[in-house]
């Protein structure tokens, strides 16, 4: 499935719209990790641990994505966005959208 940011598919033909698809990924981090990506945070660095954990997310809803544009009858999204936050403490969420489409 071609899944793009851009509103069309160059070489592609959009035949029919299926509408607008959502993927969503809430995920936890756990105490331990937190402690020690704090300690990363203070003393300089990247935090491999939230890197990983945002990157499961990403996938997580990207995969949902592309199910519920496939159930919708499409066989790429077009238009996708991605968005991050902070949901209370400790869970992230991340949210991809787009529009279902048939490419001929």
């Amino acid at each position: 499935m071609i899944v793009t940011t851009t509103n069309s598919v160059e070489g592609h033909r959009i035949t029919a719209y299926h509408g607008v698809v959502v993927g969503e990924a809430i995920m936890g981090a756990n105490v331990v990790r937190d402690f020690f990506a704090g300690i990363t945070d203070i003393v300089g660095g990247r935090s491999g641990a939230y890197e990983a954990k945002l990157q499961d997310a990403r996938d997580v809803a990207m995969r949902e994505l592309e199910e519920r544009a496939r159930r919708a009858g499409g066989n790429a999204v077009v238009g996708v966005d991605l968005d991050y936050e902070v949901v209370g403490d400790s869970m992230l969420m991340v949210s991809a959208s787009g529009t279902a489409v048939t490419l001929g």
